[in-house]
């Protein structure tokens, strides 16, 4: 799912793109993308678009009269810009917004229809789209730390509760993690102070410097390709490959259709956290440190 340094790179290229342009038409490709029914979506055709923002994980488009088109690209929906009028086919294609410089399209791959449009007016349709997280850099340590630890969450699942933190997601939490050399399953309300400084730091810095990157990127061209799993990262996505930091092998919790990925040497003080799926098969086998995991393969 695109994460805050995602979706603020697709402001970033919008802003050059329509701000100031006129919206002239808007085309469904699938009448399930639309989840409202006022206004309607010919209530922004016709009109100049004035403002982008970001709510959470979400794009919002305003257009005059206080009309906002918000897109929600949750898994798999992404964004591209193409020439003008370009067609709107295939099954993956569910949204065309035609202006004048060109057509933003959206479009989600597989077969799950999990992406949204949401028609809203005015600045309490904007509030009823945020799911209420803080924001990383409209907060500080205090806000941080009150935040988080207002239930007693792992740091994992607290990183991606979009009514805590807004924007981080499932990508970008294991970044921060392993730059606060913090586990992903400890619990919030056990931190220590040194610790919540540690995590406020490497959120910021995380997310300052991928911000940052992206929107170099573009400057340059469009960002057709967002990603969760990028060559740069430290441990999402990186299973079995070295730590840069320490050179041990990335370890991943795998979970429904997500993985944690961290490195037990900086993170868990040596211990490999148990995967669900594994150790329900290994039982009291599982290993508990990197030695015996390594003994475990040499099986």
């Amino acid at each position: 799912m695109p994460e805050l340094p995602d979706i603020s790179a697709y402001i970033h290229a919008l802003e050059g793109r329509i701000l100031g342009q006129k919206l002239e038409h808007v085309r469904l490709g699938s009448p399930f993308i639309l989840r409202t029914v006022d206004p309607s979506v010919s209530a922004a055709e016709g009109r100049v678009v004035t403002a982008l923002r970001r709510i959470g994980k979400r794009i919002a488009i305003g257009v005059e009269g206080d009309v906002w088109l918000v897109i929600h690209l949750m898994i798999a929906g992404r964004l591209h810009w193409k020439p003008s009028n370009a067609k709107l086919g295939g099954r993956n294609a569910l949204l065309a917004l035609d202006f004048d410089s060109g057509t933003l399209t959206l479009t989600e791959a597989g077969s799950k229809r999990r992406a949204s449009l949401y028609m809203v007016r005015g600045e309490h349709g904007l509030h009823e789209m945020n799911p209420g997280g803080v924001e990383i850099f409209d907060t500080d340590l205090a806000g941080f730390t009150a935040a988080l630890s207002r239930e007693n969450r792992t740091l994992k699942r607290a990183l991606t509760d979009p009514r805590i933190i807004s924007g981080v997601g499932n990508a970008y939490s294991d970044e921060i993690l392993h730059a606060a050399q913090l586990s992903p399953v400890t619990l919030t309300q056990k931190l220590k102070p040194e610790e919540w400084e540690r995590l406020f730091g490497a959120t910021k810095l995380i997310l300052t410097d991928w911000i940052e990157r992206l929107q170099r990127e573009a400057d340059k061209t469009f960002p057709e390709k967002v990603t969760a799993f990028r060559p740069e990262f430290a441990v999402h996505g990186k299973f079995g490959q070295a730590c840069p930091r320490c050179g041990n092998p990335v370890q991943r919790i795998r979970y429904a259709d997500n993985e944690t990925d961290y490195c037990a040497t900086c993170q868990t003080g040596g211990k490999v956290l148990a995967d669900r799926s594994l150790s329900r098969l290994l039982g009291s086998d599982w290993p508990r440190t990197l030695d015996e995991l390594e003994a475990l393969k040499r099986k």
